[in-house]
């Protein structure tokens, strides 16, 4: 064969994938881990032994249940989803947008979100060809309707994402701008509810109410990040096709064992969210007394600041080098300029952050 590695890597992969950089993930090895939204509390003791005794009657040699019935069943009736409405899981959320956008990529179809905004969204559109369109937040970080419906009119967008609270802002976005987005899309709607379990607000009741929304969330900041489970929720038709493209045995043994086991301790689980959003409040007044620093009110586990009297990444390194890791959003663009992102941790993690904080500043 002829040609050097880099020409055929120009040859081979696409020039939209070429230009992309990795999702990278610091190593937190020793640092006070207050970067990605865990929770972080852990199970009890005696919790713990039960569910590994769980795990020990799971067949490892045997493939997992592929449609993943019982734990699919259980979380109909923890999500409340409405009757007539079907799920499919995935391994994170991140599985369940790519596999709704392979769906209905085309080469001239359209991802729209209101940005800032996660990520992936705009990653996992270039993964599949697709267009990605954002759409600049209004400075309190709402919905800048009249752009959102004129980028909706001129692009007909195949999809639309609204993180709901939206990630990193942590603010909810008001229902009844939802609702017009909603009304004017001619494609699908996904409210993508991670962080429901801090905001007490959703869309899952207005399923079946609209035939082109689709509700979905995740147990990861639940205290479940390393079983990687997402469900997405909405009329059958649409996840039908959906679970065409899923690939086989997505959810693991494993995974479903614990996930239906953690799911028999729902009180656990709700009464450390309860004490997360305890923790976020008493946070964010810390926050907000700091001379130099904005902080804006969350109803996430996580808390968006920025500083306004040193550079935000010499603030992020400051605090690296004292044992603490947090997230630098000071290199996107725009409103997210000398920013920076705290995960809600214990009490003692949250007041080492504060202190970290207080001597970079």
């Amino acid at each position: 064969m002829t040609g050097s590695l880099d020409e055929k890597i120009k040859r081979w992969v696409r020039p939209e994938i070429r230009a992309l950089k990795a999702y990278h993930v610091p190593d937190a090895s020793g640092l006070v881990k207050l970067d990605a939204m865990e929770n972080p509390y852990s199970w009890p003791e005696d919790v713990r032994r039960q569910w590994m005794e769980v795990l020990q009657g799971v067949a490892l040699n045997r493939y997992p249940d592929p449609d993943a019935h019982r734990i699919r069943e259980r979380l109909r009736t923890t999500l409340d989803v409405p009757a007539g409405m079907e799920l499919i899981l995935g391994n994170g959320s991140d599985e369940l947008i790519q596999t709704t956008l392979m769906a209905v990529s085309n080469p001239n179809a359209v991802v729209l979100a209101p940005t800032p905004t996660f990520v992936m969204y705009e990653m996992i559109a270039t993964f599949t060809g697709m267009k990605f369109v954002g759409v600049p937040l209004q400075p309190d970080f709402s919905l800048a309707m009249p752009a959102m419906l004129k980028a909706i009119e001129t692009h007909k967008p195949a999809v639309i994402f609204l993180a709901y609270p939206n990630n990193p802002t942590g603010n909810l976005f008001s229902r009844e701008d939802v609702a017009r987005v909603i009304e004017a899309s001619p494609g699908l709607v996904v409210m993508d509810e991670a962080y429901h379990a801090f905001a007490d607000h959703s869309f899952m009741d207005r399923l079946g109410k609209h035939d082109n929304l689709l509700v979905m969330r995740t147990l990861s900041k639940q205290g479940l990040a390393g079983l990687r489970l997402g469900v997405l929720a909405g009329p059958a038709p649409w996840l039908a096709e959906f679970n065409k493209v899923r690939l086989p045995y997505n959810i693991g043994s494993l995974t479903q064992a614990s996930a239906e086991f953690a799911l028999t301790h729902l009180a656990l689980l709700d009464e450390q969210a309860r004490q997360i959003r305890q923790d976020r409040e008493q946070l964010f007044q810390a926050l907000s007394r700091l001379r130099g620093v904005q902080a804006w009110p969350s109803q996430t586990n996580f808390i968006l600041f920025r500083v306004e009297k040193r550079h935000a990444d010499e603030v992020f390194e400051s605090l690296r080098a004292r044992g603490v890791l947090i997230k630098n959003l000071n290199s996107s663009s725009g409103m997210l300029k000398g920013c920076l992102r705290v995960t809600v941790g214990t009490p003692s993690e949250n007041d080492a952050f504060l202190k970290a904080l207080e001597a970079a500043l």
